[in-house]
């Protein structure tokens, strides 16, 4: 404990000296941070989670997870809670799949085992986020190859995984979610999912900036060794992405798209950090979780070096 409690203390000791080192490009990182939250992040996320806190405020999606769950439920053997907490993660994205899988398991509509398969494949990168953000900043034109990578991947994952490592420790029955209040008006809906989603927003936007301050690190490195900027950019980039995704992307832009791709079901350091925000009342293990992402990287890799070149590269 109190080497711990050294290394943690002098970790912030040095964070402060560089800071204080360098205040311009920190300022300069934070705002960076700052921008691509209120640029890209609020206007890609915030209408879908407001949306989506209506439609789970007014129970609207029961009926969405009636349709899915004959083919869905028969397909992963599970009930249609946790169909609800597949079908809602992959919809809203990170870090929606986490938040819905945990308020699940605390309501006691799931087990803690139904909740550790979901959190290993649930909690990805937002498809509105990922065709509206990422593709263009990559440059990339095809679409079908990368949402297959991103989303097709993960999907199979949660496939072998019930089938494998939980092919005994989750019950096969079905039964219907918990009836939820559906008295609730549209405009106390309205009300109370722009409240929610606002305070969701702005803890993702504090991780945004504290991960992107994080930056200076790669980038005093940089010019310490006397790098270029195309290579300053990029050292700051690659290890950007490995801390908050989306300033790493904003850094490396349409460089190193492959390296992207590979990173994005990690999600970096700054998701890990929210996603554990979402889970740190349950007794859900954020060790299980990275590990389970680490797998989905080293399966995607292998995704874009060999099978997808095929279609990627002429």
């Amino acid at each position: 404990m109190k080497l711990k409690f050294y290394l943690y203390t002098l970790l912030a000791l040095t964070l402060t000296i560089v800071i204080l080192s360098a205040p311009a490009d920190c300022l300069s990182l934070a705002l960076n941070g700052l921008n691509l939250w209120f640029d890209r992040m609020i206007p890609t996320l915030f209408p879908f989670m407001v949306l989506s806190g209506i439609m789970i405020r007014m129970n609207l999606t029961g009926s969405f997870v009636k349709l899915l769950n004959p083919i869905l439920g028969r397909l992963f053997r599970l009930r249609s809670s946790c169909i609800y907490g597949i079908v809602i993660g992959f919809l809203c994205g990170f870090p929606m799949g986490a938040h819905v899988t945990a308020q699940l398991y605390e309501q006691k509509q799931i087990s803690k085992k139904e909740a550790s398969l979901l959190l290993a494949f649930c909690n990805n990168i937002g498809p509105v986020y990922f065709l509206s953000f990422v593709l263009p900043v990559l440059a990339l034109k095809k679409v079908l190859p990368f949402l297959i990578g991103m989303y097709g991947l993960p999907f199979l994952y949660g496939l072998f995984l019930r089938y494998v490592l939980y092919a005994d420790q989750i019950p096969k029955e079905s039964y219907c979610l918990r009836a939820q209040n559906t008295s609730i008006s549209l405009m106390q809906a309205l009300d109370e999912s722009i409240f929610t989603s606002l305070y969701s927003i702005a803890k993702l936007g504090g991780y945004m900036i504290f991960f992107n301050l994080l930056f200076i690190l790669p980038s005093l490195l940089s010019k310490t060794l006397h790098l270029g900027r195309n290579l300053s950019n990029l050292l700051t980039g690659g290890a950007g992405c490995l801390l908050e995704i989306t300033g790493g992307i904003g850094l490396l832009g349409s460089r190193a798209p492959m390296f992207v791709l590979c990173v994005l079901p990690f999600g970096g350091l700054s998701c890990i950090a929210q996603t554990y925000s979402m889970i740190k009342d349950t007794d859900l293990s954020i060790t299980e979780y990275v590990m389970h992402k680490m797998i989905l990287t080293a399966i995607t890799v292998f995704y874009y070096l060999l099978p997808a070149k095929i279609l990627l590269w002429p």
